[in-house]
């Protein structure tokens, strides 16, 4: 009982403690509640203090306002009254046009709102008129638009005897601008006879300068017309928190027009703002002190949220890279890795913050070597290279694997540099993956060492058959034309040495086409030279009109002699047309009808480019379906149970090696067009 009892009694509240605290918690509630009572109480009268001291103010400016507006009113009405009276004594002048303009000129001197006076006889007819020297003279057709505007201004101010304003126009300046021009037309009478007329033209924008500076310094004074529309402003009002606005109806004959008069609100008086701008700089004070500790407190929170989130991240972030992070200060010590780097080297963070050289997972055999570097690093001397640094780490269970290590200084938020940040790339699987393609790829060249020596033994072989077909060809022929007695005539013994001398130039096309296949395969191109197109299709004509003559064919030629030279090896170039052309003519061996092979070179219709000449072997057998045409350059892809299938193969090899391209259409209406370019010899 005695050991227990003071646990429980030190557990249990005491009744007048908490009564105490009831009573501290109400007193609390009660100065929260006098304090807010106090402060609206004090936010009120200071609103309406303020509110009644803007009224008077308000009041105050809009009466100076309203003022200086009857002001000028009245100034304008007295300016505009005595230029009536110098424009009557400018009428009563002699009749003589010279002294009239001489008086026109004396009276534009003064009066810098005038742009033009003129004098008119009774009916309205131009006896002498005066341009302002301070403006640009109104254009000739400005006056001559505004001319039946005048007269029937003119016509009133007759009936009625007195001067009468028209209203304004916009009239256009030189340079995109304008301006506002009234005109005033005073009647010359003579008892209750017109004599004549003084036109006036005032401009509105001078017409508001006569204003004196005191009425328009930090104010806007400007001409509306009744609806509202400005006409013409002059000044600009001073920059307040309110404008105020008074305008007056300045009540010309003819021409109403309201004077508006803007202005800003000015500073504020002494007298009865002195106590109210204290008492409102010390509340905005106040306010703002609140305003700025409320703000600084959400944004301490804010940023105490950010910062938690950012940190939260980071932490996600580097615990799900794969890449192994490192810190080290700047005496070498370990000061952070990443779970990543953890599991490359297979030690714990434990067992590796605060390591120094040598670091747990160095090879002891390369120890010395990589303390040496690590010193260099830490005393600057060495800048880690951004490539990085290949080299060698070891797992905890001994094992060596390469790593990548990528390292930086770290700056602190201050500038100053607190140790280093590495990233270590684990390049295992990288080694491996290039052993690998390495590997692959030596058997792959092998390969394709093989496949073209297989490849080339098969052109040789394919493109062989041709000239060796041609001897057998000539020598039965010769056998042929041999006598079948021991004598002759001369013309057989002519055609015995033609055929002999054809299958002495065959025989010395197949060693060339031997060679042109060796160069081939080496891939180095032979010298090219600048070849008639004539002679490379006059080459191959004697044995495609041979076999033309087995099948039945006709053989057409068109080459102009005119054409220019081309560039080419000429044996390839003539194994091209010659494959072509025996394509042409087996795709014609079971045709009905004729059948016609088209051995053809001219100039492209739309060159584009380089200068090219075209060539073309067109025949006219059953033409290709869409099988063939998509396999036609295959190697080995042959339609004919005899062939190989690298004849065109060979063909496109060679046209591209020429710079050219080799092509295929149908041969309308039936048959097929093989087509490829050559350059011409004389374009650059």
């Amino acid at each position: 009982m005695s050991a227990t009892a003071p646990v429980r009694a030190a557990a249990s509240p005491d009744p007048g403690s908490a009564a105490a605290l009831r009573r501290l918690r109400a007193g609390a509630g009660r100065r929260w509640l006098l304090w807010g009572v106090l402060s609206l109480t004090v936010v009120g009268l200071l609103a309406i203090a303020v509110w009644l001291a803007r009224g008077h103010e308000i009041e105050q400016v809009q009466r100076a306002l309203e003022r200086d507006s009857l002001e000028a009113v009245q100034v304008l009405r007295e300016r505009l009254g005595r230029n009536l009276q110098d424009l009557h004594g400018l009428g009563a002048a002699p009749a003589d046009p010279e002294a009239w303009s001489a008086g026109a000129a004396r009276l534009l001197e003064t009066h810098r709102e005038w742009l033009r006076l003129e004098w008119r006889g009774a009916a309205l007819e131009p006896r002498a008129a005066r341009d302002s020297p301070f403006h640009t003279p109104l254009p000739a057709e400005v006056r001559e638009a505004m001319a039946p505007e005048l007269q029937r201004l003119c016509q009133q101010a007759s009936v009625q005897g007195e001067a009468i304003y028209a209203p304004p126009s916009f009239v256009l300046r030189a340079g995109g601008l304008g301006r506002e021009v009234m005109t005033l037309c005073l009647p010359l009478q003579d008892g209750a006879r017109t004599q004549g007329f003084v036109l006036a033209s005032y401009t509105l924008d001078e017409l508001l300068r006569l204003l004196p500076t005191s009425l328009t310094r930090g104010q806007a004074v400007a001409f509306t017309e009744l609806d509202g529309t400005r006409l013409a402003l002059h000044g600009a009002a001073r920059r307040g928190a309110r404008l105020f606005v008074a305008q007056q109806t300045l009540d010309l004959p003819g021409a109403p027009m309201l004077l508006r008069l803007e202005g800003g609100r000015p500073l504020p008086d002494v007298f009865p703002n002195v106590l109210t701008a204290l008492v409102t700089l010390l509340s905005m004070a106040l306010l703002t002190a609140l305003g700025l500790l409320a703000r600084d407190i959400r944004r301490r929170q804010q940023a105490e949220a950010e910062l938690a989130e950012a940190l939260a991240f980071r932490k996600a972030m580097e615990d799900s890279l794969i890449t192994g992070l490192r810190a080290r200060d700047l005496q070498g010590r370990i000061t952070y890795v990443n779970p990543a780097f953890c599991a490359m080297v297979g030690y714990t963070p434990q067992e590796l913050i605060g390591q120094s050289t040598p670091a747990p997972y160095w090879p002891p055999e390369r120890a010395h070597e990589y303390g040496a570097r690590q010193a260099l690093r830490l005393s600057g001397q060495a800048a880690a290279p951004r490539e990085g640094v290949e080299t060698e780490f070891m797992r905890k269970d001994g094992t060596h694997f390469p790593v990548l290590i990528f390292e930086t200084p770290l700056i602190t938020a201050q500038g100053q540099h607190s140790g280093w940040m590495g990233a270590v790339v684990d390049m295992t699987a990288q080694r491996r993956a290039e052993e690998s393609s390495r590997a692959s790829l030596e058997r792959l060249q092998a390969s394709a060492r093989l496949a073209t020596v297989g490849e080339m033994a098969s052109l040789m072989s394919h493109e062989l058959n041709q000239p060796l077909a041609a001897i057998a060809s000539y020598a039965s022929g010769s056998l042929n034309l041999l006598p079948a007695g021991a004598g002759g005539d001369a013309a057989t013994a002519r055609e015995l040495r033609t055929a002999l001398e054809r299958i002495a130039e065959q025989a010395g096309r197949a060693g060339r086409v031997i060679h042109s296949v060796r160069e081939l395969v080496r891939q180095r191109s032979t010298a090219p030279q600048a070849v008639a197109p004539r002679a490379l299709v006059d080459a191959v004509l004697p044995l495609v009109q041979l076999q033309a003559r087995k099948l039945g064919a006709s053989v057409r030629v068109q080459v102009a002699p005119e054409l220019p030279a081309v560039w080419c090896e000429p044996t390839m170039i003539e194994q091209v047309l010659l494959n072509l052309a025996r394509n042409g003519l087996q795709a014609m061996a079971e045709v009905p009808g004729e059948r016609l092979l088209t051995l053809q070179a001219r100039l492209p219709t739309a060159p584009a480019g380089p200068a090219l000449l075209e060539f073309g072997v067109a025949d006219t057998g059953t033409g290709m379906d869409a099988a063939v045409v998509e396999r036609l350059f295959t190697p080995f892809f042959t339609t004919k149970p005899e062939g190989m299938g690298l004849g065109l193969s060979l063909c496109r090899t060679v046209i591209e090696q020429h710079g050219g391209t080799l092509v295929h259409a149908p041969n309308l209406p039936r048959g097929t067009l093989f087509r490829f370019t050559l350059a011409v010899a004389d374009a650059p």
